[in-house]
């Protein structure tokens, strides 16, 4: 039987006379890759963003691995994240970028860090400083960002824009990897190949309502 890891009830948030999202009731699986698509606009990062703890709901439940959001824990650990870009330090290089982050926990060393700036194709390349970096290079590195913890659940948002067709190739490749290794992967992107090749299931967001298709 399969593990539930997301579990969301009747979730609902709204900003003054604005409802963003419209009673949500959805469960996600361990070990699978699930595609979020819509219009900018249509409420897939607000969700990402309750799901991860940043916004808290209006209405209604979020449970990570049984555990609620809110109440339970601040915000969940498990969870690895690429939303709405990065905000990365432009005078260090990718190394002490990510070095930076993961002190907050404590969980990954030296070799760790640099094994992951490898695996998204930051090898010699992150050594320069991230205010010389490409788009590409960035999103490389928000992907790494993401991934050092080997986190049991990532939420990506767009995590394609600025790669070229290879950097694509490689980053869907890294993904199918980490499915395999029972990671659980919601995926927000306009690219249709992206969510042909990669997702288990495939759920649209219009209006604030999310509904599988």
């Amino acid at each position: 039987m399969s593990e539930v890891i997301i579990k969301v009830e009747h979730l609902s948030k709204s900003f003054k006379e604005q409802e963003i999202l419209q009673d949500i009731n959805v469960e996600f699986e361990k070990g699978k890759i699930y595609g979020i698509i819509g219009r900018n606009g249509s409420g897939k990062s607000m969700l990402f963003k309750c799901l991860c703890g940043f916004i808290h709901s209006s209405q209604g439940k979020i449970f990570i691995k049984d555990k609620e959001i809110g109440k339970d824990v601040d915000m969940a650990c498990e969870i690895g994240m690429l939303i709405e870009g990065t905000g990365f330090l432009a005078n260090y290089d990718a190394y002490h970028n990510l070095d930076f982050l993961v002190r907050i926990k404590n969980k990954v060393d030296k070799t760790k860090i640099l094994d992951t700036l490898k695996i998204v194709g930051l090898g010699e390349a992150g050594k320069k400083k991230v205010g010389k970096f490409s788009m590409g290079m960035k999103q490389r590195l928000g992907i790494a960002q993401a991934i050092v913890e080997d986190q049991e659940i990532l939420i990506l948002d767009e995590p394609m824009n600025g790669l070229d067709n290879q950097g694509m190739k490689e980053m869907r490749e890294l993904f199918l990897l980490m499915k395999e290794r029972g990671c659980t992967i919601l995926l927000a992107s306009h690219n249709k190949e992206d969510i042909e090749v990669l997702c288990d299931k495939v759920f649209e967001m219009e209006s604030g309502k999310l509904n599988e298709k």
